[in-house]
């Protein structure tokens, strides 16, 4: 089985997974239409992310369903590969299951050695079948990047920018995913703007592996903290459409093969009235269609 086909750009949504599922199968059949390559969706504490890839994939046609990411803390190889197995040839063709070993304040004690984790979570998976064209994963260090290529197709950073997105292509060379999501906010304001932007990182600046890899990318302690303008804009497409179209644009001459879009709404999401224009706008900036 050939790897899933993504396009250049696609959308990460939250809501797309937790909003009304009868206006979230909407509007996938939305953004297939605005020629969307791909529907990127979290996982979460909660194992049910699957369930939700059946359903986006029974409302459309031709799109990827992708996941960012499924905790592997939540599945067992076995159960997530028969899940697989059991979709129809044309579903599975459009499922794109991103994995992830989720942050040690979260898990807890036995979150042990990520690397050491993934891998043998991964073993489980040769074991029973499933193809690895259809398994990416949260890949943010080095090592991680690295093993992503050696073991899947590839990489699903988060919250970076397109100077990482440099390094993860000299680590996996050519041939492996590299799909990278990118934070738009579509706000003029510089005020609204930045706040949306710092309440999306919220969370996130509490957690080692982002903390850490923004170090590496040259942020100091000092400016995570505080969110300071440079980060955030560094970290988010911030303006009018030209801005993420912008972004992708660095991103993909950085060697990325796909782009997730997350359109910000609000700290925790927003509503499809909100997002639909949004969504909207910038496919007609990017010219999809």
């Amino acid at each position: 089985m050939s790897r899933p086909l993504l396009g250049k750009v696609g959308i990460w949504s939250l809501e797309l997974r937790f909003g009304d599922k009868a206006q979230s199968s909407a509007a996938a059949q939305e953004l297939e239409a605005l020629g969307y390559g791909a529907i990127w969706i979290p996982g979460g504490i909660d194992d049910g992310a699957p369930a939700d890839v059946e359903r986006l994939l029974g409302a459309t046609t031709r799109i990827t369903v992708a996941t960012g990411i499924l905790n592997i803390w939540k599945h067992e190889p076995a159960q997530l590969a028969a899940w697989f197995a059991g979709l129809p040839p044309q579903s599975r063709a459009r499922t794109l299951l991103g994995l992830g070993i989720s942050h040690g304040p979260i898990i807890g004690e036995k979150w042990g050695r990520p690397l050491e984790v993934t891998a043998a979570f991964l073993d489980g998976l040769d074991a029973v079948g499933m193809p690895r064209d259809n398994l990416c994963l949260a890949a943010l260090g080095p090592k991680m990047v690295a093993l992503s290529g050696d073991r899947t197709s590839g990489a699903h950073p988060y919250l970076v920018t397109p100077e990482h997105t440099a390094q993860a292509r000299a680590i996996l060379g050519e041939g492996p995913l590299l799909a990278p999501e990118q934070g738009v906010v579509l706000a003029q304001d510089p005020a609204t703007a930045r706040t949306l932007a710092l309440g999306a990182l919220e969370h996130y600046r509490e957690l080692p592996n982002y903390r850490n890899n923004w170090r590496r990318l040259g942020f100091t302690e000092a400016e995570i903290d505080r969110g300071d303008d440079r980060l955030l804009d560094a970290l988010f497409a911030i303006g009018g459409p030209e801005a993420a179209v912008d972004r992708v644009r660095a991103h993909l001459e950085a060697g990325a093969d796909h782009v997730c879009l997350q359109v910000l709404a609000g700290p925790r999401g927003g509503d499809f009235d909100t997002l639909l224009p949004q969504w909207r706008a910038l496919a007609q900036a990017l010219a999809l269609a």
